[in-house]
């Protein structure tokens, strides 16, 4: 009879090959932060490895000079030191546990691998938080009341650079191996026929990690008498005529018009085959609404803020009733880029 308490051969080839990614890990890049601006059209990157910072941290730091952020320096860390030990515990322990085959063990080291995720994460934001905020009172800029803390994953605008925070080859595999893992955890439990509520806890916790790796999806926000249209430049004040675009990795552009959006895509500031989707407000209630989906009205009535005179609208009838006030062209969204 088989042995109720060891764990399938399926499982432990899995667990093997989590040792060996995990072992792997120790020389790739973990995480990454891409920084953009006009005056850096190749952007600027730095790469976050176990032990190490690499990429453009001289360049990155002179910028900071200005702005009263700290240097970056790998020796002011003591994560660097004790990670790559850290990462080597859990390639020994996943290697350990398929050699061992002990059912009990891989709910330890699912518990302890989480744990140690948590903790990782709440230890970075904790970096970033520090140095976004302790600030050098002395610095040669000082916008008060701004912090320059970089966002945990995703895109935040800071000033004029655009700041992308994402895992690197390494943070993948740390994903992958959790995802992995937990599949070996939560068929273990079906197996050992535990509590339905010990498999419902497993799925929970296995959601909750899957959407702290997913980028929200969706327009952003447009703060209104403070943003700046990325073309024009001018500030972004009407709502009714705010428009934005997302690209695939995240990051949003906005406009205060929609001829302003249409003008920086084909000028080819930006490449067509990176934006994810197009938002215009509806004219009505400014919530920002995809714009494929949308009527527009042409109408010199309407007094948009670089005069493009476009309005948009979720409701055809609105539209219509739009139309009749002031008069205009209706129009589609391919009609607004021909």
């Amino acid at each position: 009879m088989k042995n109720s308490t060891l764990i399938t051969s399926a499982n432990r080839i899995i667990l093997i090959v989590c040792s060996l990614a995990l072992a792997a890990v120790i020389f790739l890049p973990i995480w990454r932060i891409e920084l953009d601006a006009a005056q850096y059209p190749e952007g600027l990157e730095l790469q976050i490895y176990s032990n190490k910072l690499a990429g453009n941290v001289e360049i990155i730091n002179g910028l900071n000079h200005y702005i009263g952020m700290k240097t970056l320096h790998a020796d002011d860390f003591i994560e660097f030191t004790i990670l790559p030990y850290l990462i080597g515990f859990f390639t020994l322990s996943f290697l350990a546990v398929a050699i061992s085959g002990k059912r009990k063990w891989v709910y330890v080291l699912f518990a302890a691998f989480l744990l140690f995720g948590i903790v990782a994460m709440v230890d970075f934001y904790r970096w970033l938080y520090d140095y976004g905020h302790d600030l050098d009172p002395n610095a040669p800029i000082i916008v008060p009341g701004m912090a320059y803390q970089p966002p945990l994953i995703g895109f935040k605008q800071l000033l004029n650079f655009g700041a992308f925070s994402i895992p690197d080859i390494g943070g993948w595999i740390f994903i992958g191996v959790g995802i992995l893992v937990a599949y070996c955890t939560g068929r273990e439990i079906w197996l050992a026929q535990e509590t339905k509520q010990s498999f419902a806890l497993l799925a929970f916790c296995v959601l909750i990690g899957t959407q702290a790796c997913t980028s929200n999806a969706g327009p952003q926000p447009i703060k209104y008498g403070k943003d700046q249209c990325v073309y024009c430049k001018m500030t972004i004040s009407d709502a009714r005529f705010g428009t934005q675009l997302v690209t695939k990795k995240g990051r949003a552009y906005n406009f205060d018009d929609v001829q302003c959006m249409i003008a920086y895509v084909e000028d080819g500031d930006i490449n067509r085959e990176d934006i994810a989707a197009f938002y215009l407000p509806d004219f009505n209630t400014s919530e920002l609404k995809p714009a494929e989906a949308m009527f527009y009205l042409k109408s010199e009535a309407l007094k948009s803020p670089m005069r493009g005179d476009i309005a948009a609208f979720v409701s055809k009838n609105d539209m219509e009733e739009t139309l009749k006030e002031v008069g205009g062209t209706p129009l589609t969204w391919d009609d607004l880029w021909e």
